[in-house]
């Protein structure tokens, strides 16, 4: 047999990612007709097929699967590679791909990757917005070197370090018959309108249930799919929403918002971060953990 060459590897995830062949041809800057030569003689390489091909596209075979997750560890295992070696020859510098959740973008990660950045210039930090399940789903595939989810998530086989909390909280309007509490009771908050962001899903199916529980219902007047589209509704007297209390601290001044704390036990949440291997990172990759669990509030760090 020949040995599979790294482009062939590379144009197979492609494929599989972009679901067909003309949209992988584009994004490798290869003529589809170019591509599907690839594929067929890695095909042909390995006597089976690999991808099921439709008038829609194509999806990998059980044998595709395969591949995929094989070709995907050997690309990360080459990056890797040149990462450290590049190091060794220049200093820092390298390629961090980090997937983590919305909260963890609106509460506290645009700063940390900033200042890591700022001391490693050299070292190119990528970061995509995913729900939580996810961010575990995308780093066991390969596609991160970082993850950043609720610990709810922390499920499989993947590393999954402590890292921070946040709390929920009750946000409404300066004018709303709840803004002189200090803090509240869930169950205090379902007599009025709530307003639901799309992202957090899991928060309302549970908030839902919560309710249920106490023999009353939950409304939700809107969903909105972005916080600040949630601030204005809010302002305006829309409904109230439960949010974390960091993500919302500081911006309440600006939307001329209060933040109530819940004293519910749920309300306390927490992230972790989720690796496939801690001792297999990348330098630069371990480079940028080290610095994420060091600038974290040391209350919060376990272990």
């Amino acid at each position: 047999m020949q040995p599979l060459d790294h482009l062939s590897l590379n144009l197979f995830i492609v494929v599989c990612e972009e679901g067909t062949i003309a949209r992988a041809g584009e994004r490798a800057f290869m003529a589809p007709s170019a591509v599907s030569k690839r594929i067929s003689d890695i095909e042909a390489r390995f006597g089976t097929a690999l991808l099921k091909r439709s008038k829609r596209g194509v999806e990998p075979t059980p044998a595709g699967l395969a591949l995929l997750r094989h070709a995907r560890e050997m690309t990360r295992a080459m990056e890797r590679l040149d990462s450290e070696l590049s190091e060794y020859a220049h200093g820092a510098r390298g390629h961090v791909r980090v997937l983590a959740n919305v909260s963890s973008i609106m509460e506290f990660l645009p700063e940390e990757l900033s200042a890591f950045m700022l001391e490693y210039p050299l070292i190119q930090a990528d970061i995509e917005e995913r729900f939580s399940a996810d961010v575990v789903r995308g780093v066991a595939e390969g596609t991160a070197d970082l993850g950043i989810c609720r610990k709810s998530m922390a499920v499989g086989d993947l590393d999954f370090v402590p890292y921070r909390q946040d709390h929920l909280a009750v946000v409404v309007a300066a004018d709303h018959p709840l803004a002189g509490r200090s803090q509240i009771a869930f169950e205090e908050t379902l007599g009025y309108d709530h307003l639901g962001l799309s992202a957090f899903a899991t928060l309302n199916a549970f908030m839902r249930k919560s309710a249920e529980q106490s023999g009353k219902a939950l409304h939700f007047r809107s969903y909105v799919s972005s916080f600040d589209a949630a601030y204005r509704l809010v302002q305006f007297g829309l409904g109230l929403a439960v949010f974390p209390q960091e993500a919302v601290s500081r911006y309440a001044a600006l939307f001329d918002l209060r933040v109530i704390a819940l004293t519910d036990d749920w309300a306390l949440g927490e992230f972790v971060i989720c690796m496939r291997d801690r001792h297999t990172l990348s330098l630069s990759a371990r480079r940028l953990l080290d610095h994420l669990l060091l600038r974290a509030p040391a209350w919060q760090v376990a272990g």
